[in-house]
């Protein structure tokens, strides 16, 4: 523990500490489970800094730290109910989480949750603005099929959002 340490920890929460409460909100539904997420990516952001050596961008590093455990939360998630997707084990939103965010919003993480990991991965960068160029860096693809990707999604997401939310649901 060093104290270079805390103020990595320090400035990486206070300027990208919202990207682990969205990336939290979109793989985790259920409002306890989320917040015990959240706390498992502060915890690991927190020991991550330590190795930490700026050859990226501060943002990038909180992204992918939050991301990891986000993803490793999902896989445990579904070992533990084998056979059930993610977002059908889960009860749904709460009504102060419904107050918490607005219909929109909390449908748009539905359908990310939905996702496939990748495409899910893809999305979150792209809500988090980054380029297409930069995503496709990250996830190992080239910057057109990112940006077909990305275009097909918000295609999907505009017809989604047209249906009655009841409707969306299989």
């Amino acid at each position: 523990m060093t104290v270079e340490q805390d103020d990595h920890y320090l400035e990486a929460t206070k300027d990208h500490g919202a990207i682990l409460a969205r990336l939290a909100r979109v793989f985790e539904a259920n409002p306890d489970l989320r917040r015990d997420l959240l706390q498992d990516m502060h915890v690991a952001l927190w020991r991550s800094l330590a190795r930490f050596d700026h050859r990226c961008a501060l943002s990038t590093w909180v992204y992918r730290v939050g991301y990891n455990v986000a993803a490793s939360h999902a896989a445990r998630e579904r070992r533990i109910q084998p056979g059930i997707a993610l977002d059908e084990n889960l009860p749904a939103a709460s009504v102060a989480a419904a107050i918490e965010v607005s219909d929109g919003l909390e449908r748009l993480y539905e359908i990310v949750r939905q996702l496939e990991p990748p495409d899910r991965q893809i999305m979150l960068m792209y809500l988090e603005g980054a380029d297409a160029r930069l995503i496709a860096e990250e996830v190992n693809l080239q910057s057109g099929a990112v940006a077909t990707r990305i275009h097909r999604f918000k295609a999907a997401l505009t017809q989604k959002f047209q249906e009655p939310a009841d409707v969306q649901r299989p």
